[in-house]
């Protein structure tokens, strides 16, 4: 993989903010909807097509990614293999990172978006690191 600059980008954002920042990440794969219709099947297959099934996710700090090589090594470590991350920031107040809870609570509800489709709020990726428009 070469450097990812959309990615990049991502990153050094986070890093510029002025309070500490978390950067939450839902890894994700396309699945057969239940009852899929014919046109449904034939899109998926395709791959152009399919419902969005949340894998895992995670919260890093800004500085403890490299680069998105780094984040896709890692997580093909802790996890089964997945087609699209989707990317957001959540920032602390005061000089302080957002608290533990505040992080998880933004993760369920980005676990959420991800199974109702709400993903246009989200920065994403597929797994070679290309930016993806899933408006």
């Amino acid at each position: 993989m070469t450097e990812i600059p959309h990615f990049q980008q991502f990153l050094r954002a986070a890093a510029d903010q002025p309070e500490p920042q978390r950067l939450l990440f839902v890894f994700a794969r396309a699945e057969l909807p239940d009852n899929p219709t014919a046109e449904q099947r034939e899109r998926f297959l395709a791959g152009r097509g399919g419902a969005l099934a949340p894998l895992m996710c995670v919260d890093k700090a800004p500085g403890d990614i490299a680069d998105f090589n780094a984040l896709v090594a890692e997580s093909r470590r802790a996890g089964p293999p997945w087609q699209v991350v989707f990317a957001a920031g959540l920032s602390g107040r005061d000089g302080q990172p957002p608290a533990p809870a505040q992080v998880d609570q933004a993760l369920e509800k980005m676990v959420h978006a991800v199974l109702q489709g709400a993903v246009t709020r989200f920065a994403a990726y597929d797994a070679q690191g290309e930016p993806l428009d899933l408006h």
